[in-house]
């Protein structure tokens, strides 16, 4: 994965979080107030009996004061002003009452909302990779054209003296490079599978899509999974590959660069008759 698709995917991470957090603090604020609704769960018969209790005038009897001699109130202020103490200087503690937003998530809205969110964010971010993988790659790679070298340069340093093939392998096509036979068989006609007497092998194999490597003693390219074997050139020979090895369309260009279109995949059935001989010597699985 590039540069560029991290950079997408952790923007939209974060505008998935941001649209998360504000959709949670606006649907709180949207609560109503808990304080607002405690007559609501007050039973009806309840505030029925309280409407329609009866009222009672109360009196309230008060012994009459006793009058006070100056005698009598200058020993009780005497008295008050011995027994005066200073008071003991105390701090004092501020509550401050949650608000009603805080008091009203519960446990339960709190991991239904943190589901929510990690959900969404799972699907956003699942989403932004399904694009990348789809999204046409026009900057080179797998799945653009890829040049592969001088055309002309590419054919003699496949094959020795005894006529033993090497093929080449290009990574950024993830294909090797064959020479193409004299005769092409009739499947290949029209599909632009040979240019510059090369071809163009993916190196998939077509039963479960492991990496098929090549054989030196056979001369063909045999895949160590489940024994599936080709030719030279792709054509299936034995083993439990429905069909052919996949090839790209190529094509030489004018300065004589030989180009891999790997955006193009040829298929093609099993041959009916092998256009190259295979196998030129002792099996390597």
């Amino acid at each position: 994965m590039g540069g560029v698709e991290l950079i997408i995917i952790g923007v939209a991470a974060v505008a998935i979080a941001a649209a998360v957090g504000a959709f949670t603090i606006a649907f709180r604020r949207a609560e109503p107030d808990s304080a607002s609704l405690w007559p609501k769960r007050v039973e009806r018969r309840a505030r029925l009996a309280d409407r329609s209790a009866p009222t009672m005038d109360v009196v309230v009897e008060t012994p009459p004061e006793a009058e006070e001699t100056p005698e009598e109130v200058t020993a009780a202020l005497e008295e008050v002003e011995s027994e005066q103490v200073l008071a003991p200087m105390t701090e004092t503690q501020v509550i401050v009452e949650a608000s009603p937003e805080e008091v009203g998530v519960t446990r339960r809205q709190f991991f239904n909302r943190s589901l929510a969110a990690m959900s969404v964010a799972w699907f956003g971010i699942m989403g932004i990779e399904i694009l990348a993988f789809l999204w046409p790659k026009i900057s080179g790679g797998f799945g653009s054209d890829v040049d592969a070298g001088n055309a002309a340069d590419l054919v003699p340093a496949m094959t020795d003296a005894a006529g033993l093939i090497t093929p080449a392998f290009i990574p950024d096509a993830r294909a090797y490079l064959v020479p193409a036979p004299i005769e092409m068989s009739e499947q290949f006609a029209g599909k632009d599978v040979e240019a510059g007497g090369l071809m163009a092998l993916y190196q998939r194999c077509v039963h479960l899509g492991c990496r098929v490597p090549w054989c030196d003693d056979s001369q063909g390219f045999e895949c160590p999974c489940h024994g599936s074997k080709y030719n030279s050139i792709g054509e299936y020979f034995a083993g439990p590959a429905p069909r052919n090895l996949d090839r790209f369309a190529v094509h030489v260009s004018e300065d004589g660069r030989l180009i891999i279109r790997t955006g193009v995949i040829v298929e093609s059935p099993r041959a009916i008759a092998q256009s190259v001989s295979y196998p030129q010597g002792p099996s390597c699985i």
